[in-house]
């Protein structure tokens, strides 16, 4: 009779531990996702601002094709500045935890974001202008270089071990709903003022807005935790501290100690994101250009604009699906595959967007995008399990962002390039050799959907 008095609290408390912890980790997932989203928002209007209004606004004295590319380069600027935020938010995000990396790298963004909508013409400050407008860009690179890791490990951390893929996945559906969120800012705007208001004024709202970012960084500052991974390593670091009765040695930098400890690792990682990247800015930045240019698609500015929306909402439930088959099957099947259908996809997206036109443009990008979420939505929970978490942070952002400077930074210039000294098809051969590159990488590493974070992770 007592066994069965008290076993019936016994499975009451089970079962509402289980539920708060459901709760909470909902809670992690959609702050992260939330705070994600306007990041790659602040981070992606600068893309379609690039490819639509810069040239003219910041570099008016060259031929527009010269602007486009130099406009395109300032957008550059960003990736550049990624490895450096990596590095710099990743060591103290394995020194000091995520949240606290992550609380900062989002108020970075949003201030110089800010600053970017309130930033003078070249008309009215001459050269000084596209000089602030790429500095600024390279604060925007600094934030995002940090935003990354903080997000996807806040989330990857605190996932259950069957479902790190899943979780994952909502903080790297903050990209594509960033480029929803950014195409439709400019949709909007231009449908409401004239385009000599929108050139003039109507671009800049979108960046003021980022002010918002600072009231998501507060609330992930009060309500969120690090994940138990990182608190049992702190933990045990306290406890050794104690049993020695000083203070511990001063440790080597997390990063220095992840290059040592992980280098074929990190640069198979950063392998691994180079098709994403490239293909990535090919279809939500040169796109814009592109369609509609008179000498490409010769398509309608807004009917890009919407095609390229449409397209990342549909790639959106194609991540969680493809993270959701990570838990299951393994990280790499469904990584490679993305990766092979995506070098097809790149010789057949062109000529359908000429033969067929908004709803062309639709088609090739939906399907594009779709092919990278196979490989972007199981990205950060087998990011997350290549490194010990001592290191974690330090080798996961530096994979990521190494592959983001060599694979994203140029893509939209380098595919401007060749598809006006060569020809387009040139620019789906360039989408295939970084296929090729990813496909090669990621053969090499290791399976890992069944790593126990808290063990260290062998090189």
């Amino acid at each position: 009779m007592g066994d069965d008095v008290t076993s019936e609290p016994d499975t009451q408390s089970i079962d509402q531990d289980e539920s708060h912890l459901k709760d909470n980790m909902r809670t992690v997932a959609l702050t992260a996702l939330a705070g994600t989203s306007i990041e790659w928002f602040d981070f992606f209007i600068y893309a379609s601002a690039a490819a639509l209004v810069f040239p003219s606004q910041f570099f008016p004295d060259a031929d527009p094709t010269t602007a486009l590319i130099l406009s395109f380069g300032t957008f550059a600027f960003g990736f550049i500045a990624r490895p450096i935020g990596g590095v710099v938010f990743a060591h103290f995000g394995d020194k000091v935890g995520r949240k606290r990396a992550l609380v900062v790298a989002l108020m970075l963004m949003g201030v110089a974001s800010t600053l970017i909508g309130l930033l003078p013409t070249y008309a009215a400050i001459g050269v000084a202008a596209p000089i602030l407008l790429s500095l600024l860009r390279f604060a925007q690179g600094l934030a995002i270089g940090g935003q990354w890791g903080g997000a996807m490990l806040l989330v990857t951390e605190n996932a259950p071990d069957n479902q790190r893929g899943y979780y994952g996945a909502f903080a790297q559906a903050g990209a594509p709903v960033g480029v929803i969120l950014a195409n439709l800012a400019f949709i909007i705007i231009s449908m409401l003022v004239s385009d000599e208001a929108f050139l003039s004024w109507g671009w800049r709202i979108p960046f003021i807005s980022s002010i918002l970012l600072i009231g998501i960084s507060l609330f992930i500052q009060v309500h969120l935790e690090d994940g138990p991974a990182f608190k049992e390593l702190e933990a045990r670091k306290q406890t050794m501290q104690a049993e020695a009765g000083k203070p511990a040695d001063v440790q080597r930098s997390p990063v220095l100690e992840a290059l040592v400890k992980y280098p074929q690792t990190i640069m198979l990682a950063a392998g691994a994101f180079i098709c994403i990247q490239v293909t990535y800015y090919i279809l939500v930045g040169f796109m814009l250009a592109y369609g509609s240019d008179p000498n490409g698609a010769g398509l309608s500015r807004d009917g890009v604009l919407w095609a390229v929306l449409i397209a990342s909402a549909i790639q959106i439930p194609a991540q969680f699906a493809a993270a959701s088959y990570s838990d299951r099957n393994g990280r790499k099947g469904i990584y490679m595959l993305g990766a092979i259908l995506t070098l097809v996809w790149g010789f057949v997206m062109f000529p359908l967007i000429h033969v067929g036109g908004v709803l062309g443009v639709i088609v090739a990008c939906a399907v594009g995008l779709c092919l990278l979420g196979m490989m972007y939505g199981p990205q950060a929970a087998l990011y997350t399990e290549l490194f010990s978490t001592e290191v974690r942070f330090s080798g996961a952002s530096l994979g990521y962002q190494i592959g983001a400077i060599v694979g994203g930074a140029f893509a939209p210039s380098i595919a401007t390039y060749l598809w006006a000294e060569h020809s387009i098809i040139w620019v789906s051969v360039y989408i295939a050799i970084a296929s090729l590159v990813t496909l090669g990488c990621v053969m090499k590493l290791s399976e890992t959907y069944q790593t126990d974070l808290k063990e260290a992770v062998p090189e």
